[in-house]
């Protein structure tokens, strides 16, 4: 299935965008994985927000890309319940490599990942550096892909 994809700076979206992200990332971290914690944070404001939509202008799938010092991360990656195990998760992090090569080229990667999600990382060359540790009460693992 092919997706219309959306990069935008938080400035340069509609309100009703950013509520559709907010909602979104709210539906799935705060609700779906009974994790409350500050979910909008001072990222989102220098972020590269990567999404797509169904036809109701729906978010299915969403991230967050932005620098730290000398590499660049990416996070808050979503595709929706309903959306998953079309391979839209794979699409997406596609699409955000895409867009990390474009945008922000030569610099390595570092992502704090949920643990069981690594192999669908690791199919884009991203290798464990950590030990598993807990994020908002959520195992997790240091990844990162070094540029060439």
């Amino acid at each position: 299935m092919n997706h219309e994809w959306t990069v935008k700076k938080l400035d340069q979206m509609t309100s009703r965008e950013v509520y559709e992200i907010f909602q979104a990332r709210e539906s799935v971290f705060v609700v779906e994985q009974e994790c409350p914690y500050h979910e909008i944070d001072e990222h989102d404001l220098e972020s590269l927000h990567v999404y797509t939509t169904d036809d109701s202008g729906r978010i299915t799938a969403y991230a967050r890309i932005f620098k730290e010092s000398e590499t660049v991360t990416f996070g808050r990656v979503l595709v929706r319940q309903n959306d998953r195990g079309s391979g839209l998760g794979r699409a997406l992090i596609t699409k955000v490599m895409e867009v990390i090569e474009q945008k922000m080229p030569h610099f390595p990667i570092v992502i704090e990942a949920q643990e069981y999600i690594q192999p669908l990382y690791a199919q884009f060359g991203f290798i464990k550096t950590s030990e598993p540790f807990l994020l908002d009460n959520i195992p997790h693992v240091r990844m990162e892909k070094n540029k060439l």
